[in-house]
């Protein structure tokens, strides 16, 4: 839940652990959605093709492969 939805008073124990865990699954929620921004944005993937199981498996294993060279480049320049 977003901050501004939760209605917790944070001198409250509870309610400070309830915010603690939405801080935490905000953060993982990020750390996975990187990935496919990366895709939408820098390849121009935006729309979803639904072509049969094994076309999409190769149209998506490639770009996937190039996101992640693009999100190590910076370590992959140094070497």
């Amino acid at each position: 839940m977003r901050p501004a939805k939760r209605k917790l008073d944070l001198s409250d124990s509870l309610d400070t652990i309830y915010d603690q865990i939405e801080r935490l699954k905000a953060g993982i929620r990020a750390k996975v959605e990187h990935p496919f921004r990366i895709l939408k944005r820098q390849f121009g993937y935006m729309k979803t093709r639904y072509r049969g199981l094994t076309k999409n498996i190769a149209r998506f294993t490639t770009p996937f492969a190039l996101g992640n060279l693009w999100m190590a480049r910076r370590a992959l320049r140094q070497a």
